[in-house]
């Protein structure tokens, strides 16, 4: 036996998986879906019959969660889809950095500082307005493999 003590750095999540298997033929709508290596929200879903091979197919129309981008793929049902896990979790937000890094409030008195401003032009105006004007916002974070960003936004009334 060595005299050595090891150390294990902590990971947080515990090795989770980013995503999870699926069945293709029981994704629906407004489920989610990995198209491309890409968080997808299913936005269309159209199963074929089965052809001469033996196979339905399901042909599944998603919008990147991230980018906004349109992907299309096409899964015979009875095979394995990766399914994202996607989290949306709500911060207060605190300020906003000259360089684009907002500062938000987490539910235990800490802050979170390493998210940018959105990309969108219609929602980053909206965040920059009301915190200008002094509101209080929320925004809303969605998370998923690995990827975090802003999606909506909450006035929750002036400060």
């Amino acid at each position: 036996m060595s005299d050595e003590e090891h150390h294990f750095e902590a990971k947080g999540d515990a090795g989770a998986s980013k995503t999870f298997p699926q069945q293709a033929g029981t994704i629906r709508k407004n489920g989610y879906i990995v198209i491309k290596n890409r968080p997808c929200k299913v936005v269309e879903v159209s199963t074929s019959k089965t052809g001469k091979h033996g196979h339905a197919k399901c042909h599944f129309v998603g919008i990147d969660i991230f980018t906004g981008k349109k992907l299309e793929d096409i899964v015979p049902s009875s095979h394995n889809c990766d399914v994202p896990h996607v989290n949306r979790i709500d911060y207060q937000l605190i300020d906003i950095s000259e360089d684009g890094f907002v500062s938000l409030l987490t539910d235990n008195g800490g802050t979170k500082d390493d998210l940018k401003l959105p990309s969108d032009d219609n929602l980053l105006s909206q965040i920059k307005d009301g915190f200008a004007e002094g509101k209080d916002l929320v925004v809303s974070v969605m998370s998923a493999m690995g990827e975090e960003q802003i999606n909506a936004l909450k006035d929750i009334g002036p400060k």
